[in-house]
């Protein structure tokens, strides 16, 4: 297997293209190319031959470059490698930070339970309001999050913060499947 390097731009729009979770980016591409396994593939270019290299993409967050992370997300090896529902769940809120974090904070203000805060700035906070909660700090951010929930209720935040975040409806769907 070969190596090689895409700008962001371009890896974003192949992992946009991903079907099923686990599609790896040969499979996307072999997929769009419409180039299937045994078929003779033109001549690499010649030892030395110069390629341009691509120019980074736009710094700008747009809407779609938002979603096109949460798809890298799902498609890493990273979130793949989890057997856990609690590090995937960890995973994606720290991805949901980095993309908004203003609209992160506001996702997350409101969101609690009957007895229970489910989001806070340190671990005694969430200590004092409820039993067992199991708080562990979300990588890269200031949050800390209770961990003790079921799945389910763990696909309900991560749901409620994504539409919050206003991802599409789709999208938070496949995360929520995908926890």
């Amino acid at each position: 297997m070969k190596t090689i390097e895409v700008d962001e731009e371009l890896y974003r729009y192949i992992a946009s293209h991903t079907q099923h979770i686990g599609e790896s980016a040969s499979d996307i591409l072999r997929r769009m190319l419409k180039f299937t396994a045994g078929q003779s593939a033109p001549a690499a270019p010649a030892a030395g031959a110069s390629i341009k290299e691509a120019q980074p993409a736009s710094r700008e967050a747009r809407p779609q470059d938002r979603v096109r992370a949460v798809r890298e997300l799902l498609l890493s090896d990273e979130y793949a490698e989890q057997n856990k529902a609690v590090n995937r769940f960890m995973l994606v809120l720290s991805t949901l930070y980095r993309l908004d974090p203003a609209a992160f904070a506001e996702a997350t203000a409101s969101l609690q339970g009957r007895t229970r805060v489910y989001f806070a700035g340190d671990e005694h906070t969430l200590l004092q309001n409820g039993t067992h909660t199991k708080p562990k700090h979300v990588p890269g951010t200031p949050y800390w999050v209770i961990t003790n929930t079921n799945t389910g209720r763990k696909c309900s935040m991560v749901e409620h913060i994504m539409l919050a975040m206003q991802f599409p409806q789709e999208l938070t769907e496949k995360v929520r499947g995908t926890i």
